[in-house]
């Protein structure tokens, strides 16, 4: 049996209109300090977002999405967050917010495989 190690993950949430609290699932963040290990996976169902709101901004609520993979992946074009190290970046991403896309309660696991683990809960709660 292969080493497994704890891991946190968070649902990344689309409020298209904050003041309505209505939202659907649309990405996770995944962290494992044993690794150094965060990353975040989406997928943007347009029709679910256009039954909420049907004015939203698709373009806007995709580019949100691409940021928050843009700083778990730790590329210069994520500003200074996607510079610190996973934990913090991580916690940052996990951060309450009242925003178009909103991090859902952080929830913990084991893992021998965090990139699998990431497709798993993709899989699982989003699509």
């Amino acid at each position: 049996m292969s080493e497994r190690d704890v891991f946190e993950y968070a649902v990344l949430r689309v409020v298209p209109r904050v003041e309505r609290g209505e939202c659907f699932n649309a990405g996770v963040v995944v962290y494992c300090r044993a690794r150094s290990y965060v990353r975040a996976r989406t997928h943007l169902d347009e029709a679910r977002l256009r039954a909420l709101d049907p004015g939203a901004d698709t373009a806007g609520v995709r580019a949100a999405l691409r940021a928050v993979e843009g700083v778990c992946a730790g590329g210069e074009e994520a500003g200074q967050a996607a510079r610190d190290d996973a934990g913090r970046r991580f916690r940052w991403l996990v951060a309450p917010r009242s925003t178009v896309v909103q991090p859902g309660p952080v929830h913990t696991g084991l893992t021998a495989d965090p990139d699998a683990e990431v497709e798993r809960l993709l899989d699982l709660l989003v699509r």
